[in-house]
């Protein structure tokens, strides 16, 4: 009888370094960005009408039928323009801060003499992500403020915004900053968490893949990358959608605080489960939870293309 060969475990292959690596890891995460807002922005658009409009709507399918009877199929793609900009630059970020913390973690475990550095364990695998999370959120705090008005703004003649730079000039002369970084604290609480869970989930599936099947990470196949990127998706909705749901809630809030219906995330979170029970706190979750997979799958497809076609 034939001897059946097994994979022999490699060690997980080491993250370039110097300048011109770090350029290459902003540009396919630029590409990965743009790819995840053209898959997702529709689903997006249903959840963050959920979650701030809730007397709306009976629930998924009907926002999305009155949002096609009354505004029409293109009403899935309002406040593109900014997230199609802005997210290419906050995934840029995203993955530049993930890979230099890897960097890190690796000359780290040098350090301690470690037989394979490079094979990061969950902790610092979580807290790769959460930089990157932290980095990201000085970009995606406003990039979602404006993104979320624009959302949920009526059509027409009604709309208070022509657009993102109409919304910048209004909101900042009137405002100031502050305005524009309206719920950035729960930004902050979200994206450390969530980036956190994000990429540990995909880098660890990563990993454990190349060392059980002796390849390199330009040689795992792009359907498994597609299934990687999914889970790592699931895994961050699934760990922070109550906190986006006040983020949303707190984003569309009134700026003058003696109109504002919530004093800040806590308070928001406790009238939201008194009024509405824990379930409040989920309203959009399936539009966000059909979005996980195909979004964040096209994203780290688009960004491992990307660094393949580059390096």
């Amino acid at each position: 009888m034939a001897e059946i060969s097994t994979p022999v475990p490699v060690a997980v292959d080491a993250p370039a370094s110097g300048s011109s690596q770090t350029l290459k890891e902003l540009f396919a995460g630029s590409v990965g960005g743009i790819f995840q807002v053209l898959v997702g922005q529709p689903f997006d658009t249903v959840k963050v009408r959920l979650q701030t409009q809730p007397d709306q709507y009976g629930g998924m399918v009907d926002c999305v039928k009155k949002t096609l009877q009354n505004e029409g199929p293109l009403a899935f793609y309002k406040g593109t323009l900014t997230p199609l900009v802005g997210i290419g630059a906050c995934v840029s970020v995203q993955f530049g801060a993930l890979e230099a913390a890897k960097r890190y973690f690796v000359d780290h475990n040098k350090s301690r003499g470690l037989a394979n550095p490079s094979d990061l364990n969950l902790g610092q695998l979580f807290l790769a992500g959460s930089c990157s999370g932290v980095a990201n959120s000085v970009l995606s705090g406003p990039i979602e403020h404006i993104r979320t008005r624009l959302q949920v703004q009526p059509s027409g003649a009604d709309r208070l915004y022509a657009g993102p730079g109409d919304f910048i000039k209004k909101i900042y002369g009137q405002y100031g900053i502050a305005g524009i970084y309206k719920g950035q604290g729960i930004t902050l609480v979200r994206e450390f968490s969530g980036y956190g869970v994000y990429f540990m989930a995909y880098e660890w599936l990563m990993q454990r893949y190349m060392k059980n099947n002796s390849v390199k990470r330009s040689e795992v196949p792009a359907y498994m990358q597609c299934l990687f990127g999914a889970c790592a998706g699931y895994s961050l909705w699934l760990a922070i959608y109550p906190v986006d749901s006040v983020k949303s809630k707190l984003q569309t809030d009134a700026f003058d605080p003696s109109k504002a219906r919530y004093k800040g995330m806590i308070d928001c979170a406790r009238k939201v489960i008194r009024e509405e029970g824990l379930g409040g706190l989920y309203r959009g979750f399936w539009p966000c939870m059909l979005r996980a997979g195909p979004a964040n799958a096209a994203t780290f497809v688009a960004f491992e293309a990307t660094m393949k076609l580059i390096s």
